[in-house]
């Protein structure tokens, strides 16, 4: 990387820095006045670094580094798998070769900064079908919250690509373990509310068709009320990271899971564009495509009372696509202009999450004055678009009606990383140049003339 000598020497100030003040914690340490000797902090240079020491598989980091000039982090995540399998890192047994595999494109995932790689998954074993076939078993824990719903639902395809090259069989559940799986998961819900509980057909869809065994340790104190003492399930009692994982993992990022199963060209997941399509099968791209553009009702599920509303599933007044970015929008974040923010009662603040319908499940909202604020009726009868914060602060007690709540600043990149059709944006003044328009008009009789002369009207008075 080429920095300026100035950014240079700051590095160097920092790695110095670092290694006085281990040196200074090795000496406290020697002195024998703590449980260990050593300081524990491993230090590390990049992800890979971070990878190899807080898993301990020697070798990986060169590895990961030279998978990530190759091909995405999601894809090197799969990919580092088939190293595994091949035994580069000293594993002996199927069942270390697949528990290594998953630990090591999980901390890949979430950057080797949480615990989910190391604490998050209990153990990783292998059980046995009805036919005699093997299949394998991952065994979740509370941690694994930290990792988040996309590394969650990775980890179970990487399990499954792993099993695959070691020649493992699928998993085939028997129907009370999928009737279990449904009970435990409400149940678990009751007990910490999931950020988003699945239909009953959903889960069913989920458990029969997903081909590794998502199980769990048990993490509460409630025990399940039915389906009890299961030969292949070791515990009565609720598994919540076996519900993280299903509920959050798998059902909520499916989007995302299908991405890169057509990447890596894995069969065996069609099943889940039956899922994102609500339960009514996917015939092909294009189908997958028209459907995902109908309104989407699940960022309305589990609505809390007393929280506002903004805007119902792709209904006029709501929010208009506006496809872009500002400075201060990133990952995951959504800009509406600060009229809005005020028109709309003040409950949404710099920084504040919404919910979404779409691309993803919500997003971070901030201030952009340059997209268009809403259109508001007066009690006087006056009808106008408020772009001004300052005039929306003067006028909001003299509204009668929100027409419309205005433009919402959404970049192409969310839909991308949700895997997400792209959706028409609302015609605006980059549509307009694109349709002929050669500057912005200084007036509404300018406006008019620049339509007569065959220009689209502007968007500022249509």
């Amino acid at each position: 990387m080429e920095v300026s000598p100035a950014t240079a020497r700051y590095f160097e100030e920092l790695l110095s820095g670092l290694t006085v003040a281990m040196d200074l914690a090795a000496a406290a340490r020697s002195r024998g006045l703590d449980p260990t000797t050593e300081v524990e902090i491993p230090v590390a240079s990049d992800l890979a670094d971070r990878v190899e020491a807080l898993l301990g598989y020697t070798g990986i980091a060169a590895r990961i580094r030279e998978l990530e000039q190759e091909m995405s982090r999601e894809e090197a995540a799969l990919r580092i798998s088939d190293d595994f399998v091949a035994r580069k890192f000293g594993e002996t047994t199927p069942e270390e070769i697949l528990d290594h595999a998953i630990r090591a494109s999980m901390a890949l995932l979430t950057e080797g900064v949480v615990a989910a790689p190391t604490e998050g998954i209990a153990k990783v074993s292998l059980g046995k079908n009805d036919d005699g076939t093997d299949y394998l078993k991952i065994y979740y824990a509370g941690p694994i919250r930290s990792a988040g719903g996309t590394a969650q639902a990775l980890s179970v395809l990487v399990g499954d690509y792993t099993r695959r090259a070691l020649g493992i069989g699928r998993y085939i559940p028997r129907p009370e373990e999928v009737e279990r799986y449904i009970e435990e998961i409400r149940q678990y819900n009751s007990i910490m509310s999931l950020q988003y509980l699945p239909s009953e057909k959903e889960l069913r869809l989920i458990i029969e068709n997903c081909p590794v065994c998502i199980d769990g340790e048990p993490t509460e104190r409630e025990e399940v009320g039915g389906y009890r003492n299961l030969e292949r399930v070791e515990t009565n009692t609720v598994r919540g990271g076996m519900a993280l994982v299903v509920a959050e993992g798998l059902a909520l990022k499916a989007p995302k899971i299908l991405s890169n199963v057509r990447k890596m060209k894995m069969d065996g997941w069609d099943w889940l564009e039956e899922l994102m399509s609500g339960g009514a099968s996917a015939k092909s791209d294009d189908d997958d495509a028209s459907a995902a553009i109908r309104p989407r009702d699940k960022y309305l599920r589990d609505l809390i009372g007393g929280r506002p509303v903004f805007s119902y599933p792709m209904r006029k007044g709501g929010f208009r696509l506006r496809l872009g970015r500002s400075r201060n929008t990133g990952f995951a974040a959504a800009g509406l202009n600060p009229a809005t923010m005020h028109i709309l009662g003040d409950f949404l603040a710099v920084g504040t999450q919404m919910k979404i319908e779409r691309p993803g499940k919500a997003a971070g909202i901030v201030p952009v004055d340059s997209i268009q604020g809403p259109t508001v009726k007066l009690r006087s009868g006056e009808v106008r678009r408020v772009d001004d914060a300052a005039e929306a602060r003067r006028i909001v007690g003299q509204i009668s009606e929100i027409l419309d709540t205005g433009e919402i600043l959404i970049s192409f990149g969310e839909f991308m990383e949700n895997n997400h059709p792209l959706m028409p944006p609302c015609y605006c003044e980059e549509w307009w140049r694109l349709e002929g328009g050669s500057r912005r008009p200084e007036s509404e009789l300018e406006a008019i003339e620049f339509a007569l002369e065959g220009t689209p009207l502007h968007p500022e008075y249509t």
